[in-house]
């Protein structure tokens, strides 16, 4: 009996919470016209960079570049890189190129990066390399010709003495 009274007394209790919020659903809706986005154009004087891309800067003198996308035209703040940001980026790729090994496999290169989750191993041809891959591949031919190298001459020098 008394779970029956509890249990009507927190339904009462429920809906007169209820009735005291305002009801959202019967406010009017703005029908008025809504505002037009205008479409963004490519400036008549943009100098075209390529088939998609235009730089234009504005009478204010800030530079802007636009791009075709499929979905319209985007347009972004031209933002020059400073000379420490330069020489940060810089290091940081001479840091991955040193950080990366590379061993020959026929007409493909494998890669082994060591990173926060584990080793990232990937394999690519060469003719396919990109510039960070070339770079760790170039020092790694290097690295071959110095031992190499350095082999002759000691076979060189042992071979004399004799």
């Amino acid at each position: 009996m008394t779970l029956r009274i509890f249990a009507v007394l927190t339904i009462a209790a429920a809906m007169s919470a209820a009735a005291d919020k305002p009801a959202y659903k019967n406010q009017p809706i703005n029908t008025s016209t809504p505002t037009k986005v205008q479409a963004l154009k490519i400036p008549a004087d943009a100098v075209r960079i390529d088939a998609n891309t235009y730089n234009y800067t504005d009478p204010q003198g800030k530079k802007w570049v636009y791009h075709k996308t499929p979905f319209g035209i985007t347009r972004s703040e031209d933002k020059t890189v400073s000379v420490e940001d330069a020489k940060k980026a810089e290091g940081d790729r001479a840091r991955l190129i040193e950080s990366t090994k590379a061993v020959e496999d026929g007409d493909s290169i494998r890669f082994e990066q060591a990173s926060p989750f584990g080793t990232t191993r990937w394999q690519r041809k060469k003719s396919e390399l990109n510039d960070m891959e070339r770079a760790v591949w170039q020092r790694e031919l290097d690295k071959r010709a110095a031992r190499d190298s350095a082999a002759s001459a000691g076979s060189a020098a042992s071979a004399s003495k004799d």
